[in-house]
């Protein structure tokens, strides 16, 4: 590994490295990353990379020390938290948005991982199974990374520009997660079931259990809206969070 001469900061993945293979450098469950500088600074204000998407996956493939480590492999709570520690180390803990037409400021610092009891699950595997409550079908699944991410927005992009008139993300989105159903594997059996035969029911349980098993950050806050109520939200990304409203 290359030393550096700028400090760094070791940020504990929401997953522990339970769900990367032995030897991977992500399953010790830590990355370290280096503090933002100018050059970084360089790649968020890059016009090709915000057109093309990628601007995050770029500035955190920079932020993180070990080369060998690529954003494209990390599960998506796990690329959230080093996004999230790149906004504190860059930026500051403090982030504002606004909320019901109410200006909010939240502490990015004291946000935690979600609780996932990690001992149902294996360690060193990304492969679940789960039967289906209704049909009693059984499905195997698994956590979705960042490279999975970037290959579904580009099928819903390029369906979109057949049909504008229904949002196929979800659907788009279980064709990618699960793996096999009833024990089999192909691709047009998978894509079959997902668009004719998994009822609502089944579909509900199936990612209620996906969400209780699947590490990330808790992005949840207090805010007060225009009533004075206090209310729980999730925290909004905008373009205030690695874009601050003052450039040179």
């Amino acid at each position: 590994m290359a030393e550096y001469k700028f400090p760094t900061e070791i940020v504990d993945l929401p997953s522990k490295g339970h769900f990367y293979m032995d030897g991977h450098p992500l399953s010790t469950g830590k990355v370290e990353v280096k503090y933002m500088t100018a050059k970084e600074e360089d790649i968020l204000t890059s016009q090709n990379l915000i057109q093309q998407g990628t601007v995050i996956d770029a500035l955190l493939q920079a932020l993180i020390v070990d080369k060998s480590i690529k954003v494209g492999d990390l599960l998506i709570g796990d690329k959230n938290a080093i996004m999230l520690a790149a906004r504190i180390l860059g930026y500051g803990k403090d982030y504002d948005f606004e909320y019901d037409g109410v200006e909010q400021k939240t502490d990015l610092s004291v946000l935690e991982p979600l609780d996932v009891d990690f001992s149902k699950v294996t360690r060193g595997e990304n492969q679940f199974s789960f039967d289906l409550p209704n049909s009693k079908r059984p499905v195997t699944f698994k956590l979705l990374n960042g490279n999975d991410e970037n290959q579904i927005a580009l099928e819903i992009k390029a369906r979109e520009k057949i049909s504008k008139a229904q949002s196929s993300e979800l659907t788009t989105r279980l064709k990618t997660i699960i793996l096999s159903v009833d024990g089999n594997s192909d691709k047009p059996y998978i894509n079959n079931f997902v668009e004719n035969e998994f009822l609502s029911v089944d579909s509900l349980a199936f990612r209620t259990y996906l969400k209780s098993i699947t590490p990330d950050i808790d992005m949840t806050t207090t805010v007060v809206d225009s009533n004075g109520k206090e209310l729980t939200v999730t925290i909004p990304i905008t373009v205030r969070f690695f874009w601050p409203s003052t450039w040179i």
